[in-house]
């Protein structure tokens, strides 16, 4: 009788914790950002929203996207742009403005990343070189690497 005493408890214990890790394992995640890039994340957000900014040795911004099941980000169409694949999809990347930076390069794609997964993603940039280099780097981040944690 004890035995059956324990072992509810523990069952109980043990499906708790496999729930919780199961929950962890779907909370959104910063993709790998590519060998040598000299950049880290810098993270906000919570297990349904994430937002991830790549910023450089001085704290400024490279990139950014945003982790969510859905995104507000609207391509559109008049705003095309380069081409580019970006988790082994083919995408486009959208012309955007920042109102109080008008000279500021931007550009902006939605990336579906599975059924219930899209990254808005952005690069703005002071120069065309720097776009081009920013733009290369997303291309390479890796959004199917195991994570070890979320940071």
């Amino acid at each position: 009788m004890m035995n059956l005493l324990l072992r509810g408890p523990l069952l109980a214990a043990a499906c708790a914790l496999g729930m919780a890790t199961a929950a962890h394992a779907q909370s959104p995640s910063c993709p790998q950002l590519p060998a040598g890039s000299g950049l880290s994340w810098e993270q906000r957000g919570n297990d349904a929203f994430l937002i991830c900014s790549a910023v450089d040795g001085t704290g400024r911004e490279v990139f950014g996207l945003a982790l969510s099941a859905d995104s507000a980000f609207q391509p559109r169409r008049g705003n095309r742009e380069e081409r580019g694949v970006v988790a082994g999809q083919e995408i486009r990347w959208y012309r955007a403005e920042v109102a109080n930076q008008p000279d500021l390069l931007v550009r902006e794609t939605l990336v579906e990343l599975d059924r219930d997964r899209v990254a808005h993603i952005w690069v703005r940039r002071q120069s065309e070189d720097e776009l081009v280099e920013g733009l290369g780097l997303v291309e390479r981040l890796d959004f199917d690497a195991p994570r070890l944690s979320r940071n």
